[in-house]
């Protein structure tokens, strides 16, 4: 193994760097990579994106390739969801289907109204009467609103929204470095908070890697993608124990934090004051050599840390679609390739020996991804593939399937 991958520092100074290709030769393997045919408007044909995005993603394999053997067709994982759900492109509209791209007076932004609580806070946000599900009103009252307005209203409701050119991180990931691990044991242990895409990635392609993976739910809120196509959530959480647990009982509280107590690495998905409202501190278990991972729209720290964000919302506050026409890339564009950085970055502190905070922020990825902007002409020759995902190899668990188990284990 490379020992350069022993350092996560080295690793993401790596990822950075800038290499130049030959952007017709990209250009047909973003083709073939499944991705390419998600992107564009319906009627119309697939589009080309900046080159950057194809590159980052093979980078990222190669990588972990690097630091465990895995073998991953990185660009592919863009279109994973796609290929299992049957979904397609569909231009200024997300493959997901809601979220949406729409002009506001000064550029355009990205709504995104995945959950119900969104809709019902329309009125709020615009600060005016409107019915949330008339979308030809909505959009007239965009049109004539400023973004940074919307955005500040947005962040404060907790509603998402891309707003171009609001990513100020430098990097795709911030580290801080812990104090060397004590731990020693054969197996490592992998706690994950995370829901939906880009966290569940993470901790599927740890346990690829040969870790153990517990993935913890609340029992009044559990992961949201176990709503969505049941072979997606079975390919991201195959192989994972999961546990289940009531986050205002004492007693499921207590067996929470020792579990995390002999964690090596903890995913975490939500905004930081959720795990620390139980009583867990990333600071402190970074101290104690564990390797932290956090994955968030906006960061842990700057001025939108404290908005939410998903996939493809972020992807264009990281200035991650395409214009004339409005477009989005592929499909929820940051949480894939956050996802597989995440774990890259993740194994690559593992190596290290030591804890580490990876702070990974969606819309940070998104814009690294950009790379340059660099753009290959539309080739009309290129083979188009359609989106592909990975061999689904084991059913998830039920929610609390291992809660006994754990129980015992851990008591």
């Amino acid at each position: 193994m490379n020992q350069r991958c022993n350092d996560p520092q080295t690793v993401l100074a790596r990822l950075c760097e800038e290499a130049s290709q030959d952007t017709a030769d990209v250009a047909s393997r973003w083709a073939m990579s499944g991705a390419m045919s998600l992107t564009g408007e319906p009627s119309g044909p697939p589009r080309q994106v900046p080159v950057g995005i194809t590159l980052r993603m093979e980078q990222l394999a190669t990588t972990i390739g690097e630091i465990t053997g895995l073998s991953i067709d990185g660009p592919a994982l863009l279109g994973e969801r796609a290929a299992i759900a049957g979904f397609t492109r569909q231009g200024s509209r997300s493959v997901g289907g809601y979220a949406q791209l729409v002009e506001s007076i000064d550029k355009p932004i990205c709504i995104n109204f995945a959950r119900p609580d969104d809709l019902r806070s329309i009125p709020a946000w615009l600060q005016e009467e409107i019915d949330p599900n008339n979308r030809k009103e909505l959009f007239s009252v965009l049109g004539k609103s400023k973004s940074e307005q919307l955005m500040k209203q947005a962040d404060l409701l907790g509603i998402p929204l891309g707003v171009p050119g609001t990513e100020k991180h430098k990097h795709p990931a911030r580290l801080t470095e812990g104090k060397t691990s004590n731990k020693q044991a054969a197996t490592t242990l992998v706690i994950e908070f995370g829901s939906l895409w880009a966290s569940p990635l993470c901790g599927d392609l740890l346990r690829r890697s040969g870790c153990r993976v517990i993935k913890i739910e609340s029992v009044s809120r559990p992961d949201g993608a176990r709503r969505g196509p049941t072979g997606f959530f079975d390919l991201l959480n195959g192989g994972k124990e999961s546990l289940a647990l009531d986050f205002s009982d004492e007693r499921s509280l207590e067996l929470l934090k020792k579990i995390v107590k002999e964690a090596d690495v903890i995913i975490e998905g939500s905004r930081p004051r959720a795990l620390r409202q139980l009583g867990i501190d990333a600071e402190i278990e970074v101290e104690d050599g564990k390797v932290w991972v956090s994955i968030t729209g906006y960061g842990r720290n700057g001025p939108r840390s404290k908005g939410v964000a998903f996939g493809d919302d972020a992807a264009v506050s990281g200035g991650l679609f395409l214009k004339d026409p409005l477009c989005f890339i592929a499909d929820a564009v940051s949480d894939p390739s956050a996802g597989l950085l995440a774990a890259t970055l993740a194994l690559s502190a593992l190596k290290s020996g030591k804890g580490w905070l990876i702070d990974i922020p969606l819309s940070a990825v998104a814009n690294w991804m950009l790379g340059t902007g660099e753009k290959p002409e539309e080739i009309a020759e290129n083979i188009i593939a359609e989106p592909r995902a990975r061999k689904i190899e084991i059913n998830a668990p039920t929610a609390g399937r291992h809660n006994s188990q754990l129980e015992n284990e851990f008591s």
